[in-house]
């Protein structure tokens, strides 16, 4: 809600989308759960930050860690294409997705960053918000 708060402050944030993200925050717990045991984040994880060397990832440029869910960091890699269908293979096969990841908690995970870029970038990244927002019925 603080993102949105300063992005509406800003006139970068219609009033009535506000006002379906603020519909959505009453009934996040509907949608998303504390994880059990928090991971460390990147919190910057997309193409530019991943250094790469004879094929191989050789390293990640890391300017906003912190712990959270999990399933926040691999939401994020999907908004830039970062990682493909491989990756998120690979993934599952160490560590199973909860059921409902790629169908709809990827897309709310993804509401902070897009909203974070509606503040820096401008209205491009409004329609992605309100596509997410639609398919919640808000």
């Amino acid at each position: 809600m603080v993102m949105a708060e300063r992005a509406e402050a800003e006139g970068k944030l219609p009033a009535p989308l506000f006002t379906r993200i603020e519909r959505l925050a009453e009934r996040i717990d509907d949608y998303l759960v504390e994880p059990a045991f928090p991971s460390l984040l990147h919190g910057d994880l997309w193409t530019g930050n991943v250094l790469v060397r004879g094929g191989r990832i050789a390293g990640f440029v890391d300017p906003a860690i912190y712990w959270g869910h999990p399933e926040i960091e691999l939401a994020f890699t999907t908004l830039f294409g970062t990682f493909g269908q491989a990756f998120f293979a690979a993934y599952a096969g160490l560590l199973p997705l909860e059921p409902g990841f790629h169908e709809l908690r990827c897309d709310i995970y993804n509401l902070y960053p897009r909203l974070v870029h509606v503040r820096l970038f401008g209205r491009a990244y409004l329609a992605g918000i309100d596509q997410t927002l639609a398919r919640l019925g808000l």
